[in-house]
């Protein structure tokens, strides 16, 4: 008996005697600003016992999702809009009064390819599987008050746009889905251009010496024309091209005036998200190869399944002097929930990244500065209005639109 309750005071005075833990683990940054939530030095030493639990395909996990029944302050986190991490920078980049608000109830399918064309003030996206063979686009208009949403459709049409951007007047979108009779006309993966005057679509490219691509998720064009783009194999695994794929996961340098392609980089499992300093001199690649799924043409598409123990990494490449090739690949975030879809490059410098419920804003060295946090899992984004400071999100079930000081570039 005695030992006993000698062994019950060390264990005690073990629990006691945690050190470092920060108190508290969060708090309203700002009394005016109720929705806002700073964490302090980034809730690195947390209370114990503290537990989150990964993502799997019945539990969708987010960092407010962790339990943390020591402090109290913690059950704020699932309820703020945005959660602040460095509280000098973040709060700067938020400016005095950012705001989240959901704007459109959407279809359960993925929503992706964003491109806003300043000219008419719109916003073009996409809208994927489910069901696949969809072909009608979205536009949101930004002059009605409010905002109009309806559905879209190029001359022809554009079967399953992934990936997009705006440059020299023409909106480019990855077109991710291949079929033989898609709108009575066959389509292949490749990249096409829209000319949002005229409504006309033109494919710039459609295969690599024959062999179809797998999915040219994503794409960004650089100071001198050529265009990035990723070719992951998440079609063939969504049921939005009819044929397996031919090539690696890869990224691609792709110039239009001459019709050369290059693979600049297979190194990541399923390369996804890809962004462009504004300097053109950095170029990030997402790895999204916590997402996978079998690859076999006799049993045709598999879905994927999420592994949180996978690559779901943003990587940063340095452009040569040629501007023709990577150098220097090192990794830069590891997403904190789920894993890094869609990758844009703020005015700034900052990389924005669409992951899980909501997008994570770090600096150029990987540093997590504010999470944006959203009631659906989003996939994309863009910048839109006169100064480039209001941002819409897409995804699955919901478009939402961000207030906030942090500017994106200019595309011309």
């Amino acid at each position: 008996m005695y030992f006993a309750l000698l062994l019950g005071a060390f264990c005690c005075g073990l629990v006691s005697a945690q050190t470092g833990v920060i108190k508290p683990l969060a708090e309203v940054c700002n009394a005016s600003l109720p929705k806002v939530l700073c964490i302090n030095q980034y809730a690195s030493v947390m209370p114990y016992h503290f537990f989150r639990n990964v993502t799997s395909a019945t539990y969708f996990s987010v960092f407010g999702s962790t339990s943390v029944p020591n402090d109290a302050s913690f059950g704020q986190v699932s309820k703020a809009d945005f959660l602040v991490f460095d509280r000098q920078r973040g709060l700067d980049l938020l400016g005095p009064n950012p705001s989240y608000k959901y704007v459109f109830n959407v279809s359960r399918a993925v929503h992706e390819a964003p491109v806003y064309v300043a000219s008419q003030n719109k916003l073009y996206f996409s809208q994927l599987a489910p069901p696949a063979g969809y072909l009608p686009q979205l536009v949101i208009d930004l002059n009605a008050d409010p905002p109009s949403l309806s559905e879209y459709l190029s001359d022809p049409p554009v079967y399953a746009p992934n990936g997009g951007t705006f440059h020299n007047g023409l909106i480019y979108w990855g077109a991710s889905g291949g079929n033989n009779s898609i709108g009575g006309t066959e389509q292949r993966v490749g990249i096409r251009t829209v000319d949002p005057k005229t409504n006309k679509s033109t494919t710039l490219l459609n295969n690599y010496f024959g062999f179809y691509f797998n999915n040219v998720d994503d794409l960004v064009v650089s100071p001198n024309g050529d265009i990035w783009f990723t070719d992951p194999q998440y079609s063939w695994m969504n049921a939005l091209t009819d044929t397996a794929p031919q090539l690696e996961s890869a990224t691609y340098r792709f110039r239009p005036s001459t019709g050369a392609v290059n693979i600049v980089d297979d190194s990541l499992v399923q390369p996804n998200g890809i962004a462009i300093s504004p300097s053109g001199t950095t170029l990030y690649i997402s790895d999204t190869g916590a997402s996978n799924g079998p690859i076999d043409a006799s049993v045709g598409s598999q879905g994927s399944v999420f592994n949180a123990t996978g690559k779901r990494i943003i990587y940063a490449f340095t452009v040569s002097d040629r501007g023709t090739s990577l150098l220097n690949k090192r990794p830069l975030y590891l997403s904190q929930d789920l894993a890094p879809d869609g990758l844009k490059v703020a005015q700034n410098g900052y990389v924005v990244t669409g992951a899980g419920a909501g997008i994570d804003v770090i600096d150029e060295d990987g540093t997590l500065l504010v999470r944006v946090q959203a009631n659906f899992p989003v996939q994309n984004f863009a910048w839109t209005g006169k100064d480039l400071k209001t941002l819409w999100l897409m995804g699955n079930g919901g478009v939402a639109k961000v207030e906030w000081d942090l500017q994106g570039q200019e595309l011309k």
